[in-house]
């Protein structure tokens, strides 16, 4: 069974990589898909995702009930409904439109009124990542450090 998340995991990733380029392929939620697959498959891969530098934050915070924040649901809101208008284009059928419509009224509601907003310090107030200290001490303070 975990070889199934893992594939399914791997397989979200692949989408949701391929939706930050594609318009109408959505990215969060195969990375959410993603996140949950590996929870259930593979620790590696799951702290992987979550330590990924773009969006390790993102899906950490959601998953620990922090919600996302108030930027990201104003771009997320602003891409889906920009993009289904422009897809409205294609559709011939009214009842393609009015599913259409039903579907981005629900995530929209979702998202705005059941998932938290999370909310981040001002820029001058977020922490600063440590200095990554060199595994080997320059010769100098090895020199300094010698007993006498």
């Amino acid at each position: 069974m975990k070889l199934f998340y893992n594939m399914a995991g791997v397989l979200a990733v692949i989408l949701g990589i391929l939706g930050i380029f594609l318009p109408l392929l959505p990215t969060t939620p195969f990375l959410l898909l993603a996140s949950a697959c590996f929870a259930r498959g593979s620790v590696r891969l799951h702290r992987w995702l979550l330590g990924h530098p773009v969006f390790g934050d993102y899906l950490a915070n959601f998953e620990a009930g922090r919600g996302i924040p108030l930027k990201g649901k104003i771009v997320a809101t602003v891409m889906l409904w920009g993009s289904m208008l422009w897809s409205t284009r294609h559709f011939d059928s009214i009842a393609l439109l009015l599913l259409m419509l039903l579907i981005g009224a629900c995530v929209s509601t979702y998202m705005w009124c059941f998932l938290p907003t999370l909310r981040l310090p001002p820029k001058s107030q977020r922490a600063v990542p440590p200095t990554v200290q060199p595994a080997v001490q320059p010769a100098e303070q090895l020199d300094s450090t010698r007993l006498k």
